[in-house]
């Protein structure tokens, strides 16, 4: 949530917003007064306003409907959320201005979920609106009504339950299914095997694929929230091939304003019970929603970065406490969070025995520092002898992967002299180099640094911290000359490569952009581990455990030849547990240890950033049985903790909130950001 000074907006009534409105007397129109919310981000105004319903829109203007205002002397878009015959406003009410559009756009579940979830991480309603409702695209809208004609929702397919083909590995996976097509609401975290087209586990899609139509068999709609583009390909595909027949709508921002706006209408219209999409699908309008599943929900583009910065796991655990609905909680990890839901008893766990895991994961090593010194001085290198010895051994039945921390050829560079890291000097961003004998230039300026000098010891040396996938891609390719070498990243030039076929090659790729082998990889290196699992971040070894695990589960099982190696000085706890491919204990032991620290999820957190003064004031507004810890400086700012073991969620949220509208109605000055449970506490 943001705050910061409020525009020029009066207090009081409605007859000091819009002082030339009257109410006429006894105009006949049955539940007169329209309840809306104004778009308007001022804490201080987080609350229903009531306006006038003239009798020429009484039929127009109904819950859930966009309408235009006068507020604060503009007109300003709103969303009717209720209409009543009675005001508890003294003065006279302002009318409606202008009808936006007749259809309601805004259903009384997700209006109720919007407003658990702005009361859930302290932001206002107008805020979670605009992460839920999309852009109205009047064009889309006219035409498809028009098509739509008079048409009511689409009746439910008729589908048998499904046999639990692709949940039969798993302890607990047929039970799900079950109750799932009982039209009952089990809560599941669900720790899924990776699959191989000669064993008995199947892939994750069509695990999810029947639990669909399971849930479409008892007459439920269904919701599918995956991190990425790719993911949502992936599963409509697993989607259209189990429920032929069936309508499946797709909601991602990546479609455009348009087609996104057409499926979000297909949803809201009932005319498609099955929805896939990226995180702000997680409140799509399904009719009669069965069962919500949220897929690598430790992935943190489900995390989203406007105010209030809602979770999409927290969002759908909130719409199936509400809506009393199935939630299915999945992934190749499990997320620390997740596992707080299984250790309160409010979800059940789901995941196969140690001898189905052993079956289908791969052989991992991590070697350690007295296997690399048996190596001899090669075994201090990037890549060791044994690490080159697997992969020329793998390259003869397939493709190898080779996962690398960061894009980019040289991302991060040092003083040959001192080792410290090597700055713009005009805008002190760090220096990156882009290709062999280039000059380093500034990653976030872009300003080349042709005469660099160390400013602490004046060496004019550079050395590399990290290596990019453009510069493994290079060293690959030199010792592997007559292999091709098939590089894939989400930022830089290659960009994502989707899938690669069986034969022999380097695969370097980033994490989350590794492309799908077709029969599986032969084998995995794992690089620069210590960049991700050593970081002082919180979420730093969970992260780098998902990362590793979803590598790792495009490689061909052991008992068919699949090895992967991680190497690069990894943090101890998560590389046992990818070696152990145990990430249910992972997560238990990284809880404990959270619970012993009183850090999230064990405990409720909110940290509050801002100018000093601005913090100062936002705290003494602050009235709740809380712990502070801080202000602290962080950079020109401060930063101070919230932290409560008492406080229901939502409590610790709305007291959030209120401090902040305090400030707002004072109009003070500052911008005050409050992010709750954060990731990054160092």
């Amino acid at each position: 949530m943001t705050t910061g000074r409020p525009e020029q907006v009066q207090q009081g009534t409605l007859l000091d917003l819009a002082p030339t409105a009257v109410r006429p007397p006894d105009d006949g129109v049955p539940d007169p007064v329209a309840q809306v919310c104004v778009d308007v981000p001022l804490p201080h105004l987080d609350r229903p306003f009531d306006y006038l319903v003239p009798p020429e829109m009484a039929e127009q203007v109904r819950p859930g409907t966009r309408v235009q205002v006068r507020f604060a002397g503009k007109d300003r878009s709103a969303v009717v959320l209720a209409r009543t015959g009675r005001s508890d406003h003294h003065g006279r009410l302002a009318p409606v201005r202008r009808v936006v559009s007749a259809l309601p756009v805004l259903t009384p579940q997700v209006h109720d979920l919007c407003r658990a979830v702005a009361d859930h991480y302290a932001g206002t309603l107008t805020d979670v609106l605009r992460l839920a409702v999309p852009p109205r695209h009047a064009t889309t809208e006219k035409t498809f009504l028009e098509r739509l004609g008079g048409t009511g929702p689409a009746a439910p397919p008729l589908l048998e339950a499904p046999q639990p083909r692709a949940w039969k590995p798993y302890t607990g996976g047929p039970a799900f299914l079950r109750h799932l097509a009982a039209g009952e609401s089990p809560r599941a975290v669900w720790t899924a095997l990776p699959a191989h087209p000669d064993d008995d586990v199947l892939p994750w899609s069509q695990a999810v694929a029947e639990a669909a139509a399971a849930t479409l068999s008892a007459g439920r709609g269904v919701l599918v929230v995956v991190p990425t583009a790719r993911h949502v390909e992936t599963m409509v595909t697993a989607l259209s091939d189990a429920l032929p027949g069936v309508a499946v709508a797709r909601l991602q921002a990546d479609d455009g304003p348009s087609r996104r706006y057409r499926s979000f209408l297909q949803v809201l219209t009932g005319q498609a019970r099955v929805v896939v999409g990226t995180r702000a699908a997680a409140f799509a309008p399904v009719a009669d929603l069965g069962l919500s599943v949220c897929w690598d929900d430790g992935d943190d583009n489900l995390a989203e970065p406007r105010a209030p910065y809602p979770h999409t796991r927290q969002v759908l655990a909130l719409r199936a406490q509400r809506e009393r609905t199935a939630l299915l909680l999945g992934g190749f990890a499990r997320s620390v969070e997740s596992h707080a839901l299984v250790e309160q008893g409010w979800a059940r766990p789901v995941l196969a025995p140690r001898e189905v895991t052993r079956r289908a994961t791969p052989r991992v090593s991590a070697p350690s520092a007295l296997d690399l010194a048996a190596e001899g001085p090669a075994g201090a290198a990037r890549i060791p002898h044994l690490a080159w010895r697997m992969v020329r051994t793998a390259l003869a039945d397939g493709p190898v992967l080779v996962q690398v921390a960061r894009a980019g050829y040289v991302p991060v560079v040092a003083c040959q002299s001192c080792r410290e890291p090597a700055r713009c000097v005009a805008c002190h961003g760090p220096l990156r180099v882009d290709s062999t004998g280039a000059h380093p230039a500034c990653s976030w300026c872009g300003r080349p640094a042709v005469d660099w000098a160390c400013p602490h010891c004046h060496g004019t040396r550079l050395r590399a911290t990290r290596v990019g996938s453009g510069r493994t891609a290079e060293e690959l390719g030199r010792t592997f000359p007559s292999v091709p070498v098939v590089v894939s990243s989400a930022t830089g030039e290659h960009g994502v490569v989707e899938t690669v076929d069986a034969r022999p090659r380097l695969v370097v790729a980033t994490p989350g952009a590794e492309p799908v082998a077709v029969a599986g990889y032969t084998a995995a290196l794992l690089l620069d581990a210590a960049a991700s699992s050593s970081r002082p971040e919180l979420w730093a070894g969970a992260e780098a455990l998902r990362r590793w695990l979803n590598a790792a589960a495009l490689v061909r099982p052991a008992v068919h030849g699949g090895r992967v190696m991680l190497l690069g000085d990894p943090a101890p706890a998560p590389a046992q547990a990818l070696v152990r491919w145990d990430p249910a204990g992972y997560a238990e032991r990284e809880l404990a240890e959270r619970a012993d620290l009183r850090f999230p999820p064990a405990t409720r957190m909110a940290a509050v950033h801002g100018p000093a003064a601005a913090v100062q004031s936002f705290l003494r507004h602050l009235q709740a049985e809380v712990e502070l810890l801080g202000p602290v400086p962080v950079g020109e700012e401060v930063r101070a903790l919230v932290r409560s073991e008492h406080l229901r969620p939502a409590e610790l949220g709305r007291a959030l909130a209120q401090a902040a509208a305090v400030r707002s109605a004072r109009k003070e000055e500052g911008s005050v950001r409050v992010q709750v449970d954060p990731t990054e506490l160092l």
